[in-house]
């Protein structure tokens, strides 16, 4: 985890909405709204966490960031520049990559560790020597603790962890200043899930990488995140420290995810109290008016049921949707 600076953001996302449109037959189709209004900012250097269920949207916004989908509507920049043009998007994509959640998928079955590894060096045309690139290859498999006699093989003859790190160094190929890390760790070994960890957090001391890191497992967000912040159902409730999100939660989502983290302490865990949520997650399709948690939340009034309550900063750096939110804390 690394200190973050007073300067302007790396990235920005402003109002950002990913609508898929589907067909409901007789010609006619609607919205399922993925994303819809998210704002936020990283600085250069640092980590923000991204989480909530399944489904909420979390994937989505990543991939929108780096144009692996079109966004609706809604900014990003860039190191204080907007993303407009095609050049614009390619020359981002130069500085920003992305590490996916399944190792056994998106690797290339066909294609050497060394092909793999080198592919996005030749697409942006990053060397000038067969002898360059093959030594950048065997740089990139340094950083992620793999021997150059790998090069030569498939990804089918590695372990889950090995296949996560050739991904890693795919995606560090490329120089990037920004990684969105796509739940890199949820398909993997508890007892690899740390080695993987900790080398995200070596690789961004020694290299200055900012992460984007998209998760479920809170214990492994709060590990290796500057903030956090929380998704629901398409829409950003609360974003803060990762101190402050895991002490003082302020909204009645990310009190009950919370509340669910196991604590090692049989003492502790026995004083939480658990917080349950009442009903299924609605969906996206047919998203609830209003605030979209209204449906299950404990605090729910009428207003709650006909506004959707705006992100604001209820105390220094700490935002929250909801319109309770001083009532209830």
């Amino acid at each position: 985890m690394s200190e973050q600076n007073s300067q302007r953001p790396l990235i920005e996302v402003k109002d950002l909405k990913q609508y898929f449109y589907i067909n409901t037959g007789m010609f006619r189709s609607r919205p399922l709204k993925a994303v819809d209004g998210v704002s936020f900012s990283t600085n250069k250097g640092e980590t923000l966490g991204l989480v909530g269920e399944s489904g909420c949207g979390k994937t989505t916004v990543g991939r929108t960031i780096l144009h692996l989908y079109k966004p609706t509507s809604g900014e990003i920049w860039y190191d204080g520049k907007k993303l407009e043009t095609a050049e614009d998007i390619k020359q981002f994509r130069k500085k920003a990559t992305m590490v996916f959640q399944d190792p056994y998928s998106s690797l290339n079955p066909r294609m050497t560790v060394s092909d793999i590894i080198g592919e996005p060096l030749d697409v942006h045309k990053l060397y000038s020597t067969k002898q360059e690139r093959q030594d950048r290859i065997l740089e990139l498999m340094g950083h992620v603790g793999l021997n150059s006699e790998h090069a030569s093989r498939y990804a089918h003859e590695f372990s889950g962890g090995q296949r996560q790190r050739i991904g890693i160094a795919r995606a560090l190929a490329v120089n990037p200043d920004f990684i969105v890390c796509d739940e890199p760790v949820s398909a993997l070994d508890v007892s690899i899930q740390a080695q993987v960890i900790n080398m995200f957090d070596e690789l961004q001391d020694r290299l200055g990488l900012t992460y984007l890191f998209i998760a479920h497992d809170l214990l492994v967000v709060r590990h290796i995140s500057d903030r956090i912040a929380v998704m629901y159902l398409g829409k950003m409730v609360e974003l803060a420290k990762a101190s402050e999100i895991y002490e003082r939660p302020l909204h009645p989502y990310s009190q009950s995810l919370l509340s669910a983290v196991p604590v090692p302490d049989p003492k502790v865990a026995r004083a939480n109290k658990r917080i349950v949520l009442t009903g299924d997650i609605p969906s996206p399709l047919n998203a609830p008016s209003g605030c979209p948690f209204h449906t299950r939340c404990r605090y729910a009034t009428e207003q709650c049921t006909q506004s959707m309550p705006s992100f604001d900063e209820v105390e220094s750096g700490h935002f929250v949707a909801c319109h309770r939110v001083n009532e209830i804390n």
